[in-house]
C-alpha cells in the first residue's frame, strides 16, 4: 500500500494537479494539509471519480486537513485527545484528521506555525505538539500493534540538515530548541520517521518558499514527514520525496512525501 502526505496550499486551487499527481502516482492513501477549504467548498467529486472517499475538516480560508483513501475510510475522528485550541475563547482549529485505512490508522496533521519566537502562537504550537505526544504514546501503550501513521505538514526542521542555512534561520522559528524538542517528544512517544532513511539528507527538503527563487536556489527546509508507529514502521518497504512536483506553474509550495508498506 503506498501511502503519502502533502500540503497542497488549496485544495481549490490545486485540485487539477492533485488529481494528475494521483492518477500518475497510484497512491492509495493522501493525507493533505491546508486545504483552505469549508465542507462545501471541497471538491469531493473529483476524487470520488477517481476512486477515492474523502473525510475533510475545513472551516474557512485557513487551515483544514482531509483523507483521501481508495482503500477503506472508517471510523473518522476530527481532532485527538487532547488538542489544544488557539483564539479567545480557545477553540480546536482544523488541525487534525484521522481515519482507519485497510487497517493503518492515518493521521492528516498541521500543525501550528509558531509564526515568531516572541508570539503567543509558539507556546500553541509546543502545546500542541506535547498534546499528540502524549496522545500517541498513550495509543501505542494500548495496543503495541496498532497500526498509526502520523503525517503532514510539521511546521518543524529537526536537523540542521533540514534546512538550506543553519544561519539564515538563526533567532526564527521552525528550528529553536524547544520546537526541535517537541517533535522529538513525539518520536519518543514510539514514532519513528520512516521517510528520512529512504531520503537522506543534506539538501532533500520537501517545502521551498515562494518568494526570492527559494526553489531554483535549492533553498528549502524539510518539514514534512510520516512517524510511524514501531509496527507499522516494520511494514515500511521504501520512501520518497516527490520534488518534481514543486516545478512548474500553480505548484504547492511543499511537495509529496510517500511511502509503501507491505502487505
Amino acid at each position: 500500500m503506498r501511502i503519502a502526505t502533502w500540503n497542497v496550499n488549496s485544495i481549490r486551487s490545486r485540485i487539477d494537479r492533485v488529481e494528475a499527481w494521483l492518477q500518475r502516482t497510484d497512491v492509495d492513501v493522501l493525507a493533505i494539509q491546508e486545504t483552505k477549504a469549508r465542507e462545501d467548498q471541497f471538491p469531493f467529486d473529483r476524487f470520488a471519480a477517481l476512486g477515492y472517499e474523502v473525510a475533510h475538516h475545513g472551516l474557512n480560508q485557513w487551515n483544514g486537513v482531509a483523507i483521501a483513501s481508495r482503500v477503506g475510510l472508517d471510523d473518522v475522528r476530527v481532532g485527538f485527545e487532547g488538542q489544544p485550541g488557539w483564539g479567545e475563547p480557545a477553540a480546536a482549529e482544523a488541525r487534525a484528521i484521522g481515519a482507519v485505512c485497510r487497517g493503518v490508522r492515518v493521521w492528516s496533521l498541521y500543525i501550528p506555525n509558531g509564526r515568531a519566537l516572541d508570539d503567543p502562537h509558539l507556546e500553541y504550537k509546543l502545546q500542541w505538539l506535547d498534546a499528540l505526544a502524549d496522545a500517541g504514546r498513550g495509543w501505542i501503550a494500548a495496543d503495541p500493534g496498532a497500526q498509526i501513521a502520523l503525517l503532514g505538514d510539521w511546521n518543524i526542521a529537526p536537523q540542521d540538515d533540514d534546512v538550506w542555512s543553519v544561519a539564515y534561520y538563526e533567532g526564527r522559528t521552525h528550528t529553536s530548541p524547544a520546537e526541535r524538542a517537541a517533535f522529538q517528544h513525539v518520536v519518543d512517544a514510539g514514532f519513528a520517521d520512516v521517510v528520512r532513511p529512504h531520503a537522506p539528507g543534506p539538501g532533500t527538503y520537501t517545502y521551498w518558499d515562494y518568494t526570492q527563487l527559494r526553489f531554483q536556489k535549492r533553498q528549502g527546509m524539510r518539514i514534512d514527514f510520516a512517524l510511524c508507529s514501531p509496527a507499522l514502521a516494520d511494514r515500511v518497504v521504501g520512501a520518497a520525496i516527490d520534488r518534481e512536483e514543486r516545478k512548474g506553474k500553480g505548484a504547492s509550495d511543499h511537495a509529496p512525501v510517500v511511502f509503501e508498506i507491505a502487505d
